[in-house]
């Protein structure tokens, strides 16, 4: 693949006053006043305003009136002098939602502290741990928030980071040295900070603290949300299915606010003990979140985050892979302008508002989308698959093709936009240019069964006149590409002509195969392992011409994003007898 043509990177917002994060975070914890409540089945407390920032209450600092706090059953809003009150049992997740004008601590790994755990007894027995026992209901459970002048502004960067999934310690590293070796380079998302979809670790819950090592390393706020490799799969009751996330990170479902942001991050993993796993939310996270929405100002985007996305391009026809309840959210949020974000399925898919697809209409209901929907991507990528690049991490080329990387969510006044990151590159990276030829589909179909020990499909950009007779095409996989790119290939210096999508999304059914795949991706594939990338929403080909010369030519693709950022890649391939 040739290198691409270098563009400007977007101007992006920095650290307020030039201080760096660590110098400036707000480090705390949500304050536990000792003491036994009069009424072990209500808590109660105050969110102040910590001035001295402290997380205690102190004379001086007062409550902040209408600020909500919640029991992941019901929303209420603080009284004139920062009360609030709410109902608990034995399992019970009391959470506050940060305000913007505000923010909430973060521990000594940037892990946000927004929540309490109430479970007097503890979880039940767990091979990973879950929840130490918190004992009666306590006096009174207070959050601190501390004024902020970032987390009011309208522009905004969140970073979107899908499935970490480590499953060992060195796959922690290979994340330390991609993504998150990234992440602490940049200083732009200081204020949204960065909220990790899922699949934190891969099923081996004591890599947890190892998790927490590579949130240190970032420049914001924390937030995480769990996936179906977080289950304690040893949990008989399915209340308790998250308790060692929980122990770690905090609810298993919140929202907060930022700018011109309503964020709610989802628990979209359902599981019993004995069962498979199901995308879905439930009848009580479906109530509260009812609630939650009904009390966001319409002037407000509400920004929907899960593991098992909403819909998914690559899974449509599965209902595991997508949430059971999809069009009550899709009824919940309307009237809000609205974006949705999911990890999961180790693709990145970037689907716009009127997409459809004959998957969704026909097993989730979905004619088309309300809004846009993105898959946001893995930073494990092909979890961790490939070869070992000269970064020292794998290529982990994902099930469409795509690069690993991460997603930012830019919120300015004048629009909501997104930017696809590729793991160890700058915004200049952003397709993978190849020839998908008569030649290749014949090695693809002979080798689609030997993935990681195929034989190296030779001279992939040397093709004959009988393959250009047979239909050869260039393609181009633009990773965050999606309805409103614009892909053009001019070759030897000629007219720039549009390339074809191969998915139009306008309600077909997948395509699948060798003459659907990205030649560049499968080629790594196939012979280096990982998943195979025969299918993808995001590919423009174009037919090359069938009298084209014997000879040396190049030609250059250039991708144009709906929101007129441009790409350009050339490729050099040659024409034989």
């Amino acid at each position: 693949m040739a290198a691409p043509t270098a563009t400007a990177a977007p101007s992006l917002p920095s650290q307020e006053g030039g201080s760096s994060w660590a110098e400036t975070a707000y480090r705390g914890e949500v304050e536990v006043v000792d003491g036994t409540d009069e009424d072990q089945n209500v808590l109660d407390g105050v969110v102040f305003d910590d001035r001295n920032r402290n997380s205690s209450q102190d004379r001086g600092e007062r409550g902040i009136p209408g600020v909500q706090v919640s029991n992941g059953r019901q929303v209420v809003t603080t009284d004139a002098k920062g009360g609030y009150e709410l109902p608990v049992d034995d399992n019970t997740n009391v959470f506050v939602t940060q305000p913007a004008g505000y923010e909430v601590p973060v521990d000594e790994h940037n892990i946000a502290q927004f929540s309490y755990a109430h479970l007097p007894e503890g979880s039940p027995e767990l091979r990973y741990g879950g929840i130490e026992p918190t004992g009666p209901t306590p006096d009174a459970v207070n959050f601190p928030l501390a004024r902020s002048t970032a987390t009011k502004k309208s522009q905004q960067n969140c970073i979107m980071g899908g499935d970490i999934q480590t499953y060992n310690q060195t796959e922690v590293e290979y994340a330390r040295a991609g993504a998150f070796t990234d992440l602490a380079q940049r200083t732009d998302y200081a204020s949204c900070g960065a909220l990790f979809l899922g699949d934190i670790v891969g099923d081996d819950l004591s890599l947890y603290p190892r998790t927490r090592e590579l949130t240190s390393m970032i420049n914001g706020p924390a937030r995480l949300l769990p996936g179906n490799h977080d289950l304690d799969y040893d949990a008989a009751d399915s209340e308790h299915r998250f308790d060692t996330y929980r122990s770690q990170f905090g609810p298993d479902y919140y929202s907060y606010d930022v700018g011109d942001l309503h964020i709610v991050a989802l628990d979209s993993v359902q599981y019993r003990a004995g069962e498979r796993y199901s995308g879905g939310l439930g009848e009580e996270q479906l109530e509260w979140l009812r609630q939650d929405v009904a009390q966001v100002p319409k002037d407000k985007t509400v920004v929907l985050a899960a593991h098992i996305p909403l819909l998914n391009f690559n899974d449509q026809t599965l209902t595991q892979h997508q949430v059971a309840e999809i069009n009550q959210i899709h009824e919940i949020v309307s009237g809000h302008e609205a974006v949705a974000f999911g990890g999961h399925s180790h693709t990145t898919e970037f689907m716009r508002e009127g997409d459809s697809t004959q998957g969704w209409a026909e097993v989730m209901g979905v004619e088309e989308l309300p809004f846009d929907h993105i898959t946001a991507g893995a930073i494990s990528g092909d979890w961790y698959s490939g070869r070992i690049t000269d970064q020292g991490i794998p290529t982990a080329l994902q099930r469409d093709g795509a690069r690993p990387g991460v997603l930012t969510l830019e919120s300015r006044p004048e629009a909501l936009t997104d930017r696809f990151t590729v793991t160890g590159e700058d915004d200049s990276v952003q397709m993978a240019v190849g020839v998908n030829s008569p030649r290749y589909r014949e090695w693809f179909e002979a080798n689609r069964d030997n993935g990681g020990s195929a034989p190296a499909f030779e001279d992939p950009t040397v093709v004959s006149a009988a393959d250009l007779a047979e239909t050869t095409y260039l393609t181009a996989n633009v990773f965050a590409g999606s309805t409103g790119t614009e892909v053009t290939v001019a070759i030897d210096g000629g007219e720039a002509k549009g390339a074809q999508r191969t998915q139009s999304m306008t309600g077909e059914a997948r395509k699948i195969g060798a003459l659907w795949s990205d030649p560049v991706a499968v080629q790594e594939q196939l012979v280096h392992g990982g998943s195979v990338a025969e299918s993808s929403m995001h590919i423009w080909r174009s037919a090359l011409p069938a009298d084209l010369a014997a000879g040396e030519h190049t030609a250059t693709v250039t991708s144009t994003d709906r929101d007129g950022t441009v790409s350009t890649e050339t490729i050099e391939f040659t024409v034989t007898d």
